[in-house]
């Protein structure tokens, strides 16, 4: 595998690891249309994929030949069809139904095609992407396309055509409160942490090490004692004297932005070594039947996501419509399957910003106009606008997260529970975001 394949392949397994969120202890003065005012029929022609009784999107993912070994595509296409189904339920929108009209496999390796592919079709009005190498979008932006996603990076999430939850989160080199907050959670005093030696693996692993040092204070001390960004992808040696290393420096605490298959290899030498009761850190763990299998591997370990958690409870958010609707399609609610509903619900929210008729870039900037966006509560608000470009260690606000927010789970017994002081109806751990200087988290929800 190449090494531009392998750091884009990383980017994907650290999805969790790149992603800041902004929140509110109340969402206020949302733009979101709960529930659509626009169903009449309004006459359109010469809007690519927009007939009169559908609006027609693409997708382009990663099913066959991928190397991360999770569920991409068709999770995805789950969430967004998902979506579909409720909004199209209620009487779509502007008299039109909303459809995936065009499915499209990148089998890992021929993402920039099946993105020209869509192009030159120009049959479909957006693009939505779940693909491990997503080197496509810049040629979807290029030709106006709006493109729905849950991958982006500092490069990708600047383009205006873009649109992500994690499009503003990609600085590389900023401290993150909530990989602190576990280390106090967990009352640790000694922290390791591991990256591959490949992108955003490798740039987590220092982060979260800048973590510690930065709020080592708040921590009752605590501080860096191992930290090793060279492990290669894949692990075909094993990590012997990586944990060896920890167990001989006395870490307490791990944090390890590895993939689902390195976390579990990780976690298997730990315990062969005597380490099994020291807790780690994941950036890429949110998976229920993954934590289930490995129960007695992740026992009291922390997971980090930015999306409101499954387990939380969803009365009076989008969370409710999400189950109800997935279970009515029999697919099963997954992580991504939420992204896939998270970048559904984009695009029909940019539809309403846009009023009809509409073009291609009236739903662009229309949606790029939208602030304190929480996808029904899924999220801690977003401002499109200002936040693709990512924000800088110096410089949190101007745009980046306003508050920042993330919500921390601890495994038990193979299952996740909300990490206190967060509770269930109040699962976001919120800090102003403006600043760096340390505070205590405040427990939020958004609706």
């Amino acid at each position: 595998m190449g090494r531009t394949a392998l750091l884009l392949l990383a980017a994907l397994a650290l999805i969790a690891s790149a992603c800041s969120s902004d929140s509110s202890t109340e969402a206020e003065g949302t733009t979101e249309t709960t529930a659509s005012s626009s169903t009449s029929f309004v006459e359109m022609s010469g809007v690519p994929g927009v007939t009169d009784t559908e609006i027609r999107y693409s997708m382009v993912g990663t099913e066959a030949n991928n190397p991360a070994g999770t569920c991409m595509l068709s999770c995805f296409q789950d969430g967004v069809d998902a979506y579909f189904d409720y909004r199209n339920d209620e009487g779509g929108i502007y008299g039109r139904q909303l459809v995936v009209s065009d499915v499209l496999d990148d089998e890992f390796a021929n993402n920039q095609l099946k993105s020209i592919e869509v192009i030159t079709n120009d049959d479909t009005f957006g693009t939505f992407v779940a693909s491990v190498l997503p080197i496509g979008y810049t040629d979807l932006a290029d030709a106006g396309i709006p493109v729905y996603t849950f991958l982006s990076d500092g490069v990708l999430g600047a383009r205006d055509t873009i649109f992500a939850p994690a499009m503003s989160s990609t600085c590389t080199t900023c401290t993150r409160f909530d990989m602190a907050y576990a280390v106090k959670l967990a009352e640790a005093t000694k922290v390791g942490t591991l990256g591959y030696d490949i992108g955003q693996s490798a740039d987590c692993a220092r982060f979260a090490g800048d973590s510690v040092e930065l709020y080592s204070s708040e921590l009752n001390g605590a501080e860096v004692a191992y930290l090793n960004v060279n492990l290669q992808y894949g692990m075909s040696n094993g990590v012997a004297p990586e944990v060896t290393a920890m167990k001989n420096a006395g870490v307490d605490f791990v944090f390890a932005c590895l993939d689902l298959n390195g976390m579990k290899t990780l976690a298997q030498e730990m315990e062969r070594q005597g380490m099994g009761e020291v807790p780690m850190y994941h950036t890429n763990s949110y998976d229920a039947d993954f934590m289930a299998t490995n129960a007695t591997l992740f026992e009291g370990d922390y997971v980090g996501t930015l999306l409101r958690p499954l387990e939380s409870n969803s009365e009076g958010t989008a969370l409710e419509q999400f189950t109800e609707w997935m279970e009515k399609a029999g697919a099963q609610p997954t992580e991504v399957a939420m992204h896939g509903w998270i970048a559904a619900d984009m695009a029909y929210q940019g539809l309403v910003a846009a009023g009809a008729p509409f073009t291609r870039q009236s739903v662009i900037d229309a949606t790029n106009g939208i602030e304190d966006y929480t996808a029904g509560g899924m999220l801690s608000p977003l401002d499109f606008g200002r936040q693709h470009q990512p924000p800088t260690q110096d410089d949190p606000a101007t745009h980046g997260s306003i508050p920042w927010c993330f919500a921390i789970l601890q495994v038990e017994s193979g299952a996740f529970t909300v990490a206190a002081p967060a509770s269930d109806d109040k699962p976001f751990l919120c800090w102003p975001g403006d600043t760096r200087d340390w505070s205590e988290p405040e427990a939020s929800t958004f609706s």
